[in-house]
Parts: C-alpha cells; sequence; structure tokens
C-alpha cells in the first residue's frame, strides 16, 4: 500500500511540476495553438492520477484499520496498568521506577471536517470536528504508551502528561509520556 501510495506522489509532483514550469510557459509562448501537445496530457493525467492513487490508498488503510481494530478493545480497558498523572499513589509504595514511557502520534482530519471547522470558526461555538480529532489522537497516544508500559511489565504510570504540538495546518501531534512503576504487593 505504501509503494502505490508513493508512486502516486511522485506522479502527482511530476504532473504538477511539468503543468506549471513547462506547460504554462508553454502556453503562454504558443497561445495561438490550441492543442495540447501529448506530454502535457501526460503529465496532466500523472497530476490527476497520481491525486486519485494517493487517495485511494489512504481510504483503503483507514477502513482496513477500521476494520481491524473493531473487535479489540483499547488497550486503557484491557490493561491492568495504574494510570496517575500525580507522584504519589495512595496506599501503595513504589518498589521500583522503571523509566519514562512514551506515546505519540500526529493526527489530522479530513479536509471536509476541515472546511465544516471553518465555518464553525466564522460563526462561532465549539469546533467538534478538531475536539473528536483530538480525542482519537489522545486514545491512540495512550494506547502506545500503555503497551510500552505493558512490555516492561509495570504496574503503574505515575506522573502522566499530554503534549500537543501544531505539525502543519489541522494537523497535530499528541504525545502521552509518565514514568513507568512497580508497586510493592
Amino acid at each position: 500500500m505504501k509503494v502505490l501510495r508513493l508512486i502516486g506522489s511522485l506522479a502527482f509532483v511530476l504532473g504538477l511540476f511539468t503543468a506549471i514550469f513547462v506547460g504554462i510557459p508553454w502556453s503562454v509562448i504558443t497561445a495561438r495553438d490550441p492543442a495540447v501537445p501529448w506530454w502535457l496530457q501526460i503529465a496532466i493525467f500523472c497530476l490527476l492520477g497520481g491525486i486519485l492513487l494517493v487517495l485511494l490508498t489512504v481510504a483503503l488503510e483507514q477502513r482496513k484499520n477500521k476494520t481491524s481494530g473493531k473487535n479489540l478493545p483499547p488497550a486503557e480497558l484491557q490493561s491492568r496498568i495504574l494510570l496517575l498523572n500525580s507522584v504519589n499513589i495512595p496506599g501503595r509504595e513504589i518498589a521500583e521506577i522503571l523509566g519514562l514511557v512514551k506515546g505519540h502520534t500526529i493526527f489530522a482530519i479530513w479536509l471536509g471536517n476541515d472546511l465544516s471547522a471553518l465555518v464553525r470558526l466564522v460563526l462561532g461555538g465549539e469546533l467538534t470536528e478538531y475536539t473528536e480529532m483530538m480525542g482519537q489522537a489522545r486514545q491512540i497516544a495512550t494506547d502506545r504508551m500503555l503497551a510500552q508500559a505493558e512490555e516492561l511489565g509495570t504496574d503503574a504510570i505515575i506522573n502522566i502528561r499530554y503534549m500537543t504540538t501544531s505539525v502543519i495546518g489541522s494537523a497535530a501531534e499528541l504525545l502521552a509520556y509518565g514514568t513507568a512503576v512497580k508497586l510493592n504487593k
């Protein structure tokens, strides 16, 4: 799937640059000739075909991820690890500090949702599209942190923190991190 997306991306970039940097100057120079040359037709085909191929591969990956994830509950629900954003655990004593555990993701929303959020930005109100996006990103980052902690045989993760950073446009990185510890029995 990644190979097809890479091919689509390359076709799009080559078609775009050919159309802009060769096709536009050509059309200005030969403004009287209405016929589109074969190389410009191929460039436009690559541009449009590349976009289509990338969109199809991303859609198939998302569909595959949704269907494969339906049967498994989130790690937070099936995990025996205690999650705390405090340093102390009431009634328990820390036996050993195993180290930092973290999980992160970079998440974006579909362009249609981005446009809906833009309208809400103008009219006012909660940007529910971004609220849902950040909720999903938080869950994924937490699940990845829990998976790393389970590999260490952790009893609890203390001092959990979440950090977010804007990457580009409506894409955001979310990092979840905390200290993995073993507890006395």
